[in-house]
């Protein structure tokens, strides 16, 4: 097995070669799965599973596992991957129930250290240091992802200020009553704070806030968006990307490109998925596909080749510091948001980057219907009536396809602190 003199050493694990990840991985996973096959869900699924494995190779000899084989027959109840007795487990979140139900996640304290074992590769992204100040500006629900962040900044060092049960107006005064360096949110409310600051007549760029860590949804690596919130706030934006079944897997890039995998924890595949490779194809360097990932450390809940569902576009191969896999522009879209419109594949992220372009911070949604056997996208904005024309001239430009904008007043859509939930399905079930 690959050592590690000081496993909270994130430089000297970001330079592991190739081969040094591979052979740390399989000790890993050899670790897990003796202890998953004990996991009446898993010795259902795995048989006659045979250990250690040999390579890494045999990994793909496992079943696939996805969303509907870890959800309960019962709405309420924990995912069935959680196996262990309810008194082992010390953390209870749940999944945001964009796709269906919210479903109940625990964690061990073993599990949790562990998540926040992975979250101190995104906070050494960011730089964290003991003197800096963290506003998390969200509201301390169920959703697992910055409680996490919280209490892996807690553990680094730095004093962390808890934004929930505020008004975006309070955040902002304490953010600069605390002259707090470092902000915590989703890209959408890092978006939102600056339209509220600017109508509070609050120069964002004059804070002490030198850092965004963002999460939640795509954004944080997409130009349009990041380089709207740099520029609103005169800071820097670190990604990163997670999920309440799989864990933190990925953080932001020193350029802002994109998102590594954080392959000491999780062991990436990328495949792609068609009528002809049902199970999935490898991906090659560059090609779009999805996202698989075993979690190297949830022992309490494993989540063995999970298809996260997350769209990217990978390289091993790369000139990054970090020798990590590199997913250019992060995480793309999601395979279960992608649309086909008049024959075009559409992301919702791809519409949002779009809508970017003409005013970074204005509220838009989108809405599905079906016009006889086509699906149609339409737009609503708040915008003026000129750049909504603009914004349909950039769909057809940029997506070959029209999409009629449509102008609302300003306030009328919904605003979100957590994941942004823009896309509305109004087709027939």
């Amino acid at each position: 097995m690959t050592q590690i003199e000081n496993e909270y050493d994130i430089a000297a694990q970001w330079r592991l070669s190739r081969a040094q990840l591979e052979s740390l991985q399989l000790n890993r996973l050899n670790a897990l799965l003796r202890v998953a096959i004990d996991n009446p869900f898993y010795r259902e699924r795995f048989g006659s599973l045979e250990l250690p494995l040999r390579s890494l190779d045999q990994l793909s000899e496992l079943p696939l596992l996805t969303k509907s084989d870890v959800v309960a027959p019962s709405p309420g109840d924990p995912g069935r991957v959680f196996g262990l007795p309810r008194e082992s487990y010390s953390r209870f979140h749940q999944t945001s129930g964009t796709s269906g139900h919210p479903m109940p996640v625990l964690d061990t304290q073993q599990d949790w250290q562990w998540w926040l074992d992975c979250w101190q590769h995104v906070l050494h992204a960011a730089d964290i240091r003991r003197s800096d100040v963290a506003m998390m500006a969200f509201s301390f629900g169920p959703f697992i992802g910055f409680w996490t962040a919280s209490d892996a900044l807690v553990r680094a060092g730095a004093l962390v200020i808890p934004g929930g049960g505020m008004s975006s107006e309070t955040r902002l005064q304490l953010i600069l009553e605390q002259r707090c360096t470092v902000v915590c949110c989703t890209p959408t409310y890092a978006l939102h704070l600056i339209a509220v600051a600017e109508k509070l007549s609050i120069d964002l760029t004059q804070s002490s806030v030198s850092r965004l860590i963002v999460a939640g949804e795509p954004g944080g690596s997409a130009p349009a968006i990041r380089s709207r919130i740099q520029a609103g706030w005169n800071a820097t934006v670190i990604d990163h990307s997670g999920a309440s079944e799989i864990g933190a897997w990925g953080f932001g890039n020193r350029d802002g490109t994109g998102l590594h995998v954080i392959e000491t924890e999780f062991i990436a595949q990328r495949l792609c998925f068609d009528d002809a490779h049902p199970n999935g194809r490898v991906a090659g360097e560059g090609e779009q596909a999805e996202l698989v990932l075993t979690g190297l450390g949830r022992y309490g809940g494993p989540a063995i080749r999970y298809r996260t569902g997350d769209i990217v576009r990978g390289y091993e191969q790369h000139d990054h510091p970090c020798r990590f896999l590199y997913l250019d522009g992060g995480v793309l879209g999601r395979s279960d948001d992608m649309m086909v419109i008049r024959g075009v594949n559409v992301f919702p992220s791809s519409i949002e980057s779009i809508v970017r372009q003409v005013d970074p911070t204005a509220e838009f949604r989108m809405i599905v219907t079906k016009q006889g056997e086509m699906d149609t996208l339409a737009v609503e904005a708040e915008l003026s009536a000129p750049d909504c024309r603009q914004l349909a001239e950039l769909f057809q430009k940029r997506l070959a396809m029209r999409v009629e904008v449509t102008p609302v007043a300003a306030g009328s859509l919904p605003r979100f602190e957590a994941k942004a939930k823009r896309l509305v399905d109004r087709r027939p079930k």
